[in-house]
């Protein structure tokens, strides 16, 4: 990212903007005060830039669209794929929202600048593709996902980029398919499937159509009576499930449903239903909250069977 990323000044343009909000959450929030303060957002603590940042939500597509709900893999390669595609060399991080936000921006001033028609089209189409192949694609949930679980600083970063991009997409010629991401993405979770591939499922929101951080495990550990162990989400799911697979999965259930209203809510843009992601991301939680009340009849069901055995048990002679 630029240098003079720490100099954004309140007036700033379109691009530059996009630019500093990028900035905001990949820079340590004392170097950041400067890009807060002329944005006139509040200056994130230390504690809550790094709980967001770092520990529950990190700013990477390839997080929110890889099969793995990891860091790197093919989702990470993607947007790399897009640098290369332009000539240039990707960073380590490409797939980094302040990075994506940056190539945006720097695509976008190019076009502005640029002395021939056919130059600017080629870079507006460039611009638009990264619009909708890597921002649009998972970054509206991301942004829901923050404001839920970070402190003031958080919701109102989250607000402005979210009134950014609508801006950005609204501006822009309309997606004619669903980003590659998403056409591609691995099939909704499967009731039927072992636990330990329900577990890599539940942890990638591409898989299920919801972002489940530590904190939302918190929740449904209190909701549905369970203890909920330290540790990784997979292994603290393992946990909950165990104890009680029938509550732990009527708490996620309604944690896709929840999901899939802020899905179903978000603001329209112009794209028809084939190539809106919103649309795209409402189905996968609506199936996955299908699922897991599958699971939770089942679980409720065989528990219920368990008790009626012990009791026969308990009063044979």
């Amino acid at each position: 990212m630029r240098a003079e990323l720490g100099r954004a000044p309140a007036h700033a343009g379109r691009f530059e903007l996009l630019r500093a909000l990028g900035a905001l959450c990949a820079l340590d929030p004392c170097s950041a005060t400067a890009v807060a303060a002329s944005l006139e957002l509040p200056v994130w603590s230390r504690a809550e830039h790094t709980l967001v940042f770092v520990l529950e939500l990190p700013p990477y597509a390839s997080v929110h669209l890889g099969a793995e709900g990891k860091l790197g893999g093919e989702g990470g390669d993607r947007v790399a794929g897009c640098w290369r595609a332009l000539g240039l060399n990707p960073p380590a991080d490409a797939d980094h929202l302040a990075n994506i936000l940056d190539l945006y921006a720097e695509l976008g001033e190019s076009a502005l600048t640029c002395r021939t028609a056919r130059a600017r089209e080629r870079l507006t189409h460039a611009r638009e593709t990264v619009l909708w192949e890597h921002l649009w694609s998972w970054v509206p949930g991301y942004l829901d996902a923050a404001c839920g679980h970070g402190g003031p600083a958080t919701a109102s970063w989250a607000r402005l980029v979210r009134s950014a991009l609508v801006r950005e997409a609204r501006s822009s010629s309309p997606a004619s398919t669903l980003p590659l991401a998403l056409r591609a993405a691995p099939p909704p979770i499967d009731p039927d499937a072992p636990l330990g591939d329900l577990l890599d499922a539940l942890v990638a929101p591409v898989r299920v159509g919801f972002v489940l951080t530590h904190d939302d495990l918190a929740c449904a550990s209190q909701i549905s009576g369970v203890g909920l162990r330290r540790g990784e989400r997979r292994f603290a799911l393992r946990a909950m499930i165990e104890q009680d697979a029938a509550a732990t999965a009527a708490s996620l259930a309604n944690h896709a449903r929840r999901w899939a209203a802020l899905h179903r809510d978000r603001e329209p843009v112009g794209l028809g239903a084939g190539c809106d992601p919103a649309c795209w991301w409402t189905g996968r939680a609506e199936d996955s909250a299908r699922a897991l009340d599958q699971l939770h009849t089942r679980a409720r069901s065989a528990r219920h069977s368990c008790g009626a055995s012990a009791r026969r048990d308990a009063t044979d002679p």
